[in-house]
């Protein structure tokens, strides 16, 4: 089976902020432009190289997924994992990129690639730009493993693993070439669940983007998982009340609000007005939510 390799290209500062924190289960590949991008399926390899003089393949992750962003979201999203310190370095990175007033404060839309298991390879296993990578690829370029330089990178990758110590590197494994399971964490679950609610909250239908939040269903704490279908698309304060179990939605997906609203609060008419409603679930059957974890959240959170 050939799998798709993007050979990214890197800035140095983004590459050394984020391999001092080898913690991070997962990264933003970010762009400065919120330009689509579809040269890879979630479970392919995205490999990064440094700018030129430095034509060097040092560290990669499973691709998981990709979409635009404001980058307030994106930082608020990913944190340090974005590969800045703070939003304000990170913004006048956009600004330097786009060459623009950095005077302006506009909320720039990014490009994010989201990257799990991610891997930055010590110096002494840096890997070279195959033959074909031109000097004029200011971008990405896209490789297969059934071509030669294709092959060659997957194997170079592989064995480059192979040379770094266990407790350098614990993940990922590269072997033949086969799509990997990208594991989601945390910011590729709150992107992923807002795209396939279509950027909606799932009770009121609200799309004021900076007001809407993933709700895990079953907590991650409490045996949940990043997987979509344990997400919801809610607007904040109706994530509040989910989170507290003042609200929740059946396995029948309807919305339930919870008595004790009225009882503890004397408050809760809008929310009471929305009593029983169906909310709109994506149209991907598997990212539908789990009746299994919406049952869970019924039994254990909500207040009845």
């Amino acid at each position: 089976m050939a799998v798709r390799i993007v050979v990214a290209v890197t800035d140095r500062a983004w590459f050394d902020q984020l391999r001092n924190r080898p913690h991070l289960s997962e990264v933003n590949f970010w762009a400065p432009s919120g330009v689509p991008f579809k040269a890879l399926s979630p479970g392919e390899l995205f490999l990064f190289k440094l700018h030129a003089p430095d034509n060097f393949v040092v560290g990669g992750g499973v691709f998981a997924y990709a979409n635009s962003l404001p980058c307030s979201l994106a930082w608020e999203a990913f944190g340090e994992a974005n590969g800045a310190t703070t939003l304000r370095e990170m913004r006048a990175r956009i600004v330097r990129y786009r060459r623009i007033d950095p005077g302006d404060r506009s909320d720039f839309v990014i490009g994010c690639r989201i990257l799990t298991q991610p891997l930055f390879l010590p110096d002494g296993a840096w890997i070279a730009v195959p033959p074909s990578w031109s000097r004029n690829i200011v971008t990405f370029k896209t490789y297969t493993t059934d071509d030669l330089d294709g092959r060659a990178l997957w194997d170079s990758v592989q064995g480059a693993l192979e040379d770094v110590s266990e407790s350098e590197v614990k993940e990922p494994r590269y072997g033949e070439p086969t799509l990997i399971q990208p594991r989601l964490g945390q910011g590729a679950f709150r992107v992923l669940v807002t795209d396939i609610y279509q950027r909606r909250c799932a009770v009121t239908e609200e799309r004021t983007l900076p007001a809407l939040e993933a709700a895990h269903i079953r907590p991650y704490s409490d045996g949940g998982t990043h997987e979509p279908s344990n997400g919801l698309l809610l607007r904040r304060d109706i994530h509040s009340l989910f989170d507290s179990g003042y609200v929740t939605v059946t396995p029948d997906l309807r919305f339930e609000v919870s008595k004790r609203i009225k009882e503890e609060f004397e408050n809760g008419r809008h929310y009471y007005a929305m009593q029983g409603k169906s909310i709109d679930p994506p149209a991907r059957l598997d990212f539908r939510p789990s009746p299994a974890a919406l049952t869970w959240h019924n039994d254990e959170r909500f207040r009845g």
